[in-house]
């Protein structure tokens, strides 16, 4: 009897207990939008006015607007694009407080006097001072729903959880273009990369420094699935996209060395040919012992061991055809 009461009662309460579920599940902002904007960037007590008023109030940031909306940002974010809140006020904040008392009267005054007319930046977020993940977030805002932008994984990338903001990269007010150009990426990863910078200053490196590739060929600095922000899902799939000569596969492999360049190369740089890690034979003999060549001249002549393997061993990256004994030894 008691347990069937209990059953009668969990079957009463179920739809309560999944329109609850659901409930939770649903996708809703926490608090309006309008106040989830000033939450994020700038003063609770200050509301929106507009470019245009704030723009009519004092003409002192009339060339940056004019950038901005020849950009290609500019002319997505405008009022055809139907995105709300989107303009000067989306990423510094509301800026009633920032043109209160300003008035033709002043301006008039202020040009009369040879001076412009500025707002109280005071009254807008931050930007310098606030935490680099506070900043990018400002950007995120937008960026994160358009799917131009692979940054869907900024957040868990090693540039968001080392500090960097997007400001740290972009500069939104530089003029109307404001897209990094690829030329120009290689002295703004220096400024963090010291050590990749140092192994491309070496004998043997890749030709970064010398501008044919760039450090966004390799890695996607905005995110990525994978270690060291590379664009493809390996290593490997990374190399060949330009040495596609060493992708394979092949009929006689180089054992499971192929799969991580990093093996036998170093990546940005190095002292020794062909960016290899130790020089050869050293290299080869850390997993092959040492044999003397075959040859009937060679014999007779006592050649030494340690050669350079590759003089014989030419395909080492894999190779597709027999040596003479019928084994793979990447003869060719």
């Amino acid at each position: 009897m008691v347990l069937a009461k209990r059953i009668i009662l969990l079957c009463a309460l179920l739809p309560v207990i999944l329109t609850a579920c659901e409930s939770l599940r649903a996708s809703k902002p926490i608090i309006p939008l309008r106040e989830y904007e000033r939450m994020i960037a700038g003063r609770l007590d200050a509301n929106y006015v507009g470019t245009q008023n704030c723009l009519s109030a004092c003409h002192y940031h009339d060339r940056i607007k004019q950038d901005f909306d020849a950009s290609t940002m500019g002319v997505q974010m405008s009022k055809k694009s139907g995105m709300p809140l989107v303009n000067c006020e989306s990423c510094h904040g509301p800026g009633s407080l920032a043109i209160e008392g300003i008035t033709p009267e002043k301006v008039e005054e202020d040009a009369k006097a040879g001076k412009r007319t500025e707002c109280n930046y005071k009254t807008f977020i931050d930007i310098n001072n606030i935490p680099a993940q506070a900043k990018s977030l400002i950007c995120l805002k937008c960026h994160t729903a358009n799917a131009t932008f692979n940054l869907h994984n900024w957040n868990a990338g090693s540039h968001s959880v080392n500090d960097v903001a997007c400001s740290d990269c972009h500069r939104i007010h530089a003029g109307p273009d404001l897209k990094v150009k690829p030329r120009d990426t290689l002295d703004m990863c220096y400024k963090c990369h010291q050590e990749a910078k140092a192994e491309f200053s070496l004998p043997s490196h890749h030709a970064v420094p010398e501008k044919r590739i760039f450090c966004t060929d390799c890695h996607d600095p905005h995110g990525s699935l994978t270690e060291k922000l590379l664009r493809k899902a390996t290593l490997k799939d990374t190399c060949v996209q330009c040495h596609s000569d060493k992708e394979g596969p092949f009929v006689f492999e180089h054992a499971d060395n192929n799969d991580d360049c990093r093996n036998c190369h170093s990546p940005h740089g190095s002292p020794n040919n062909n960016l290899l890690t130790v020089p050869v034979p050293f290299l080869c003999l850390q997993c092959h012992s040492g044999h003397r060549t075959d040859s009937k001249a060679t014999k007779e002549s006592k050649a030494a061991f340690y050669t350079r393997c590759t003089d014989c061993h030419s395909q080492i990256h894999g190779s597709d055809l027999p040596s003479a004994d019928g084994t793979g030894r990447f003869i060719q």
